[in-house]
């Protein structure tokens, strides 16, 4: 898929129709969260495996990052992902924490080919990351590279209906209701095959430290 050198441009989803939502400001805190524990481009780029090149436009708003790269920081830097879309802050853990998200107030991050809704933000050092996905992409080929990232996921269609491409897989068609549960450091990418936009929730497991 082509790389965009303008932010909105990056923010347009493969139909040509634009994204209905702002980005949230990455760069910031992606930056803030670098500078916060004195780490250099360079540091990050070896964490990450991302380019210098690609960590200074993410940090300067000139891209917005893919679903990808957002998990290769979240691995590289040993952080979550509320951690990464909200300004770092200390969590002390306690027993009977809870964090509800009213529908359609989770935290939005749109990309080319998903539109992702984070839910349960408030909570950091979670071991599940929950989130709910408008599927946009309509072909596989609207990737430039597998989706992958440590872990485990599941996964449920809410709503119309979508094709999972797997790396070791055939294509499988899901429809609402259908769910699946695999490790998601396989290749991995959805598509949507119904009329609508299908929706997904997806609940993933973070990296465990060694």
């Amino acid at each position: 898929m082509a790389q965009h050198t303008d932010q909105e441009a990056a923010l347009k989803i493969a139909s040509g129709r634009k994204a209905f939502v702002e980005p949230l400001r990455l760069g910031e805190r992606l930056k803030e969260i670098r500078l916060a524990n004195q780490w250099t481009l360079e540091d990050v780029s070896q964490k990450t495996g991302l380019a210098r090149s690609t960590l200074s436009k993410i940090e300067n708003d000139q891209i917005s990052p893919t679903f990808t790269a957002v998990q290769k920081l979240i691995g590289g830097l040993d952080i979550d992902l509320p951690q990464l879309l909200s300004p770092p802050r200390q969590q002390t853990r306690t027993m009977g924490r809870r964090d509800m998200t009213r529908r359609g107030e989770g935290q939005r991050h749109p990309t080319p080919t998903y539109e992702h809704e984070l839910l349960s933000c408030e909570l950091a050092q979670k071991r599940m990351i929950p989130f709910k996905t408008i599927v946009r992409a309509r072909h596989f080929e609207e990737f430039s590279e597998w989706v992958r990232h440590d872990g485990e996921e599941f996964l449920m269609v809410l709503d119309g209906e979508i094709l999972l491409y797997s790396e070791f897989y055939e294509p499988l068609r899901l429809i609402a209701g259908d769910s699946i549960y695999f490790d998601s450091d396989m290749g991995h990418a959805l598509v949507s095959v119904s009329e609508e936009d299908a929706t997904v929730l997806s609940v993933c497991t973070r990296r465990e430290n060694t």
